[in-house]
């Protein structure tokens, strides 16, 4: 490879140290060069131009470095830092000792999917995209204690009303995000799958919804509270009554260094969630 970068969590001293460790180690074998996610927009250049980045943190880190790594294809080799890490490949005890024989190019490519929202508004003056998402898009009641009222539309047809205090419409990806938390399925990660799942529902469906990968989802915001579009729970948009966010695949990918197969996931979905199998104790029949 003839570029590699380094994007590290400046927030976790850890995460600082190990990408230091990592760069010395590499550095006199690969062209690497090392910074934060604080400002990902800025290092556009820098990583349209790499093979491949690593990022030491958390799931955080690399929905933040996706951003720009999605626009040009480039694959991210995910190294834990945080609690979860469902989208990285390495945990921080093994990363240095393993990391170069991700470079020799003994990894396949995984691809997940991702969404992308539009804002129809008369009175928005921001961006209305199409904003991209690996992990979720929510319409939320944001600062105020009121619940939103949010009508949602399937291809057009009106699926509910709801009264809640938020709609989330995730990936596959995303389905072990903040869907999972409020009690949403989890979806195979290279599922093309759309799952919409209300939060808090005073009013209409409570449970989760998945959807076909061709699906369009349309979300009106009614009633008189005002609510905030959030991508990837790190970039907020406010919108008023009458606003509404269309919903679809993206045509942008995530692209991810694997060199362990499909069955990963599953093996280490219970650890990952705290959820730890006893097998010693687990009762035969």
């Amino acid at each position: 490879m003839d570029s590699v970068g380094i994007i590290y969590n400046s927030k976790n001293p850890k995460a600082a140290g190990l990408a230091e460790e990592i760069n010395k180690r590499i550095s006199s074998i690969q062209h690497t060069w090392l910074n934060t996610a604080d400002d990902v927009y800025g290092l556009s250049d820098q990583i349209k131009a790499s093979d491949i980045i690593i990022t030491v943190g958390g799931d955080g880190t690399i929905l933040r470095v996706n951003r720009m790594t999605s626009q040009f294809g480039i694959p991210i080799l995910g190294i834990n830092m945080g609690r979860l890490g469902f989208m990285t490949e390495l945990t921080a005890e093994e990363a240095v000792d393993n990391i170069q024989n991700y470079l020799n190019s003994s990894f396949h490519t995984e691809s997940r999917n991702m969404l992308q929202s539009i804002i129809k508004s008369s009175s928005f003056s921001g961006d209305l995209g199409p904003h991209h998402a690996l992990n979720d898009i929510v319409l939320a009641r944001g600062t105020s204690s009121r619940v939103v009222t949010i009508k949602v539309l399937i291809d057009g047809a009106v699926l509910t009303v709801f009264r809640s205090d938020a709609v989330i419409v995730s990936s596959a990806t995303g389905s072990t995000g903040y869907n999972l938390s409020v009690g949403g399925p989890i979806l195979d990660p290279l599922s093309q799958s759309i799952v919409v799942k209300p939060v808090a529902a005073h009013i209409g469906l409570s449970t989760g919804i998945v959807l076909n990968e061709y699906s369009t989802v349309e979300m009106v915001v009614e009633g008189l509270q005002d609510s905030i579009m959030s991508i990837d729970g790190a970039y907020d948009y406010p919108l008023t009554p009458g606003d509404s966010v269309i919903i679809r695949q993206s045509e942008r990918k995530a692209r991810f260094a694997r060199a362990n197969g499909s069955e990963h996931f599953y093996e280490t979905l219970t650890r990952r969630l705290g959820f730890g199998l006893d097998v010693s104790r687990a009762v035969r029949y």
